[in-house]
């Protein structure tokens, strides 16, 4: 008996198929009606890779810096996937900068495997899909795993859900210090980077970093350190691979389960609400006052807020009356 696509494509991936993976990915990322089926056969041969968040402000530096981490953990030996998160392109839809033009010298690695993702309007730095292709990279055998958030600056915390080692990045004379407090993303830093260290004002603003994650009550068995590179000149990267792998150690102690239990719970949340809300949606849709209402709408005798509040409440009778 042939194997089904699905079956094709598992096979491939956990042999590590590049093709295999960027087929299944774009299954994933286009909705297709596999793709349910194919990350719920793959779920159980993840959990092995390290995955790393790298997210900070625009004009940080972090395609540059990702492409030389991924270089400096390739000379240790190791396997490595990319997620880039980029802006959705509004011609195609697709990642607006596509395959990272500031990563093309990784694209001829077979060890290296990088793939830009649209956020198609997901919020907080990541695309929607963006949990699922990092499994399917993990399940591939990729060792390590980064996942560049698309740098919006305000709304770059999601990251938290998928990474174990969050890597902020910022940078000397850009404000970064007060953004990064807004942005929220000083609470989810497990690494700080100080890239473009070759500018002015560094030291200040390594000083800055450290005197907000002083200002942390929290009590960690982990002091998030601040790193200084120069991501072109591949200066402090060597230290800053060697940081990361003292927080896997760290997290390899047994904070790794924790931390793993923390994100299951938000996934398996995060998928009811979907279902539930597909499920609610379906059935709304199949009452003849759903259709009423959106006439209504289209003749501004009522609002989409209020109208939702009708149909959720069972107000429609008093709203006919009126």
């Amino acid at each position: 008996m042939p194997l089904s696509q699905v079956e094709q494509l598992i096979k491939g991936i956990l042999k590590g198929d590049r093709r295999s993976i960027a087929k299944a990915i774009s299954f994933i990322e286009n909705d297709m009606p596999e793709a349910q089926r194919l990350v719920s056969l793959l779920y159980r041969h993840t959990g092995k890779a390290h995955i790393i968040g790298v997210t900070g402000p625009l004009g940080s530096g972090k395609s540059t810096l990702i492409e030389k981490i991924a270089k400096e953990i390739r000379k240790r030996k190791k396997t490595v996937g990319i997620v880039a998160v980029d802006p959705t392109s509004p011609f195609s839809g697709g990642a607006f900068l596509g395959d990272r033009v500031r990563m093309q010298d990784l694209s001829t690695d077979e060890g290296v495997f990088i793939r830009s993702m649209a956020t198609r309007g997901s919020m907080g730095g990541i695309a929607k899909a963006t949990k699922d292709a990092v499994n399917v990279l993990d399940a591939s055998g990729k060792d390590v795993i980064i996942v560049e958030t698309v740098g919006a600056g305000q709304t770059e915390v999601d990251v938290i859900k998928i990474a174990q080692t969050i890597v902020v990045v910022l940078a000397p004379g850009l404000g970064d210090e007060i953004q990064a407090i807004k942005a929220g993303i000083m609470e989810i830093g497990n690494v700080f980077v100080v890239n473009k260290a070759d500018l002015e004002n560094v030291e200040n603003a390594v000083s800055a970093i450290e005197a907000m994650l002083e200002m942390n009550t929290q009590k960690k068995d982990w002091k998030p350190p601040v790193i200084k590179t120069t991501a072109t000149m591949g200066e402090g990267i060597a230290e800053l691979v060697q940081t990361i792998n003292q927080h896997k150690t760290y997290l390899d102690s047994g904070a790794i389960q924790v931390q793993s239990r923390q994100r299951i719970e938000i996934e398996l949340e995060e998928a009811v609400k979907q279902k539930l809300t597909e499920v609610i949606i379906d059935k709304l849709k199949q009452r003849e006052e759903f259709h009423e209402l959106v006439d209504k709408i289209l003749a501004k005798k009522t609002d989409p807020y209020s109208a939702a509040d009708l149909l959720l409440e069972g107000k429609l009778k008093k709203y006919r009356n009126n």
